[in-house]
């Protein structure tokens, strides 16, 4: 089937999906979670498919994110049914004025009507995306990368399955077929059948979205998150921080890339992140220092584009500041406003490295890790804004929908 009778199909049933109440499509996403799990066995199997096909062409970090497992599955078929328990934001009046002339204009949430997501090489994004565009009230067009394809594609295969048991038409949720770059072009220019277009992936992907869309697109963004462990800080939990935020899993958006030391505990602190980042470990951190940590600590030299650099990888960038200040500018020129931290234990740089830096995530004595729809109580999400307009940061349900105003009268003319 071509891209543009799947969104024919999509833009059919989104009249469906903006009908549907609340009990209706809560009834659907515990149906498509039961129907994950009945799956799991043919999931696994089209997974193992993939990993077969993309041993020795992608790394060993990406092929952890192509990955699934009964447990990934399982926290797949969570992630759902947490959504289910979420309030539906579809209704919800958002601000209500009666005017002297006694007219009642009510600011309503409503379904964005077709949300299209391209994405790249990490399956249980199928679901995610998914469920939150219906649990938001609209139809779904989900196009994956090619090393994904046949995970995604029974994945999906499971959750229509789920969506029909409760009545809910199957063809408000569609998988592209075609894995080229042609797909992802006829997405950006599908104007009257995509409403919103979300690209989720690597810089390349997001910029060409954003370039070249004619269609409204909800950017996406790289993470070149910082950790600045300040002079107050705290080094033992500053330690466990950085580990925490740079090896739980490299792979992913909300890993830290670059660690910023005030110069006053760079002596102590860095032979400390050398042994905790490189000593021991199945995977050892590369640290590419400029010219301060590497008077400290050996390592890789720094290079030009290190500190602009999502590196998706055990490599972390270090480099020695000599204030609070001269790490808030350096995040302001190379961060991409994702998520950024400080460990300190004085409240007042602490106040002031929050209110400066301009990230979508700001945190203070935590891991970058935790920059996640499920984390930050949203059930999952549908990525993690970096910019401004209209949703930034986790975007859960409440971003996934538009407004219109209903206004009640009772003959008024102007």
């Amino acid at each position: 089937m071509t891209t543009m009778e799947l969104l024919e199909r999509a833009r059919g049933a989104k009249t469906a999906m903006a009908l549907a109440d609340s009990e209706q499509k809560n009834r659907a996403l515990l149906a498509m979670a039961g129907a994950l799990e009945r799956h799991q066995g043919d999931i696994l199997a089209a997974n193992e498919q993939d990993l077969a096909a993309a041993r020795g062409t992608i790394s060993e970090v990406m092929l952890d994110r192509l990955a699934l497992s009964p447990e990934r599955i399982a926290g797949m078929a969570r992630g759902i049914r947490e959504v289910a328990a979420l309030p539906d934001p579809v209704g919800a009046v958002l601000n209500r004025v009666e005017r002297p002339n006694g007219l009642v204009i009510e600011k309503t949430a409503v379904p964005m009507g077709v949300i299209a997501i391209i994405y790249e090489s990490r399956p249980n994004v199928t679901s995610d995306a998914a469920v939150l565009a219906l649990k938001a009230g609209s139809a779904c067009v989900l196009r994956g990368g090619k090393e994904a394809h046949r995970s995604a594609a029974a994945i999906v295969a499971a959750l229509q399955e789920g969506m029909a048991e409760a009545g809910l038409p199957r063809e408000a949720l569609q998988l592209v077929e075609d894995t080229s770059r042609q797909s992802a072009n006829e997405l950006m220019a599908a104007r009257g059948y995509v409403d919103l277009l979300i690209p989720r992936g690597g810089a390349g992907l997001i910029r060409a979205c954003v370039d070249n869309a004619a269609v409204p697109v909800l950017e996406t963004g790289t993470g070149i998150c910082h950790i600045y462990v300040d002079r107050a800080a705290d080094l033992d939990m500053a330690l466990d921080i950085v580990e925490n935020a740079k090896c739980s899993r490299p792979s992913v958006c909300n890993a830290a890339e670059v660690c910023l030391v005030h110069r006053a505990v760079a002596g102590e602190f860095l032979p400390r992140l050398r042994d905790r980042l490189t000593r021991g470990r199945d995977h050892p951190v590369e640290l590419r220092l400029d010219p301060a940590a590497a008077a400290v600590i050996d390592g890789t030299p720094a290079g030009p584009s290190d500190f602009d650099t999502e590196f998706l990888d055990y490599i972390l960038a270090v480099k020695v500041v000599d204030s609070p200040e001269e790490a808030i500018g350096h995040i302001a020129r190379h961060s991409t406003g994702h998520s950024d931290c400080i460990v300190t234990g004085d409240e007042e740089t602490a106040r002031r490295f929050l209110q400066a830096v301009d990230s979508a995530a700001v945190y203070w004595n935590a891991s970058t890790r935790f920059t996640d729809g499920g984390e930050f109580g949203l059930g999952c999400e549908m990525g993690i804004s970096t910019q401004k307009l209209h949703a930034r940061g986790p975007l859960g349900l409440q971003e996934l929908c538009t407004f219109k105003f209903v206004v009640r009268g009772s003959g008024q003319t102007r």
